[in-house]
């Protein structure tokens, strides 16, 4: 079995490391360029980088933040936010990023999966879905939004993470907002069955506020990576920690640092 990856968050709006509540009431929490470096130094198996509110302004994303970064670390290196064109995607991985993940964007024009797919590789093709419970025509459903969680699609999150592999997303990174900074634990049953409907790795998003609650996006959740933020970026847990944890419950990972 391959072993499971932690992934630290870097939320980032106007060149600083943010997190907030369920997309809203955002906290500093540093420079990026120190934050990636601390969790390079911690053991962390990937980081993603993600420009929150670059698709909501309609600017591009901040390639100098993205190749100060790339330049400090050498683990694996996501970055998201901003992506409209395939030519914003292939400005990232010049800029160092090892995978681009699409949002808004692979809603509103699903055909940019393919050509990103296409021109870089699935594996370098991330599909960030962002689901919320919501009610349509009187049943409760897992709703994809957009526009860093602000716009409604109408899609449905299971049959989108279908669509999305099927156009040639390599990953998908699942923050399901009613979760989001609220250290309640992933949702684990749309986890489960996003990582169920699909063949390709789903990484759990939103919610984590304890070593337990990655290792049940893995173990009940099914996912193939746990990403968190808020509780790495201010101390309440270290990589170490989880990765002892996740040793501890028999979950296949990458040894942490001495």
């Amino acid at each position: 079995m391959l072993a499971k990856r932690i992934i630290p968050c870097l939320d980032v709006e106007k060149g600083r490391v943010v997190k907030g509540t369920r997309f809203l009431e955002l906290v500093d929490a540093g420079d990026p360029v120190a934050v990636a470096a601390r969790y390079e130094a911690e053991g962390a198996d990937e980081l993603v980088f993600l420009d929150i509110t670059a698709s909501h302004e309609g600017r591009a994303i901040m390639l100098d933040v993205v190749r100060r970064v790339s330049e400090t670390i050498f683990m694996p290196f996501t970055v998201g936010g901003g992506i409209r064109t395939l030519d914003d995607a292939c400005q990232l991985v010049q800029a160092g990023a090892e995978k681009v993940s699409i949002n808004s964007a692979a809603v509103r024009t699903p055909e940019l999966i393919t050509a990103v797919s296409d021109r870089l590789g699935s594996c370098a093709t991330v599909v960030n879905i962002d689901p919320k419970r919501v009610v349509r025509a009187g049943r409760e459903i897992w709703e994809v939004f957009v526009s860093g969680g602000r716009q409604p699609t109408g899609l449905e999150a299971v049959a989108w993470a279908r669509e999305v592999e099927r156009l040639g997303a390599g990953e998908i990174v699942l923050t399901c907002m009613d979760r989001d900074g609220t250290r309640d634990g992933y949702d684990l049953e749309i986890t489960a069955a996003v990582s169920q409907a699909v063949g390709i790795p789903v990484v759990a998003s939103g919610g984590a506020g304890r070593p337990e609650h990655l290792a049940d996006a893995i173990e009940l959740g099914r996912a193939d990576a746990a990403l968190a933020a808020g509780i790495f970026h201010f101390g309440e847990c270290t990589i170490r920690e989880v990765k002892e944890l996740f040793m501890r419950r028999g979950i296949p990972v990458r040894p942490p640092l001495a």
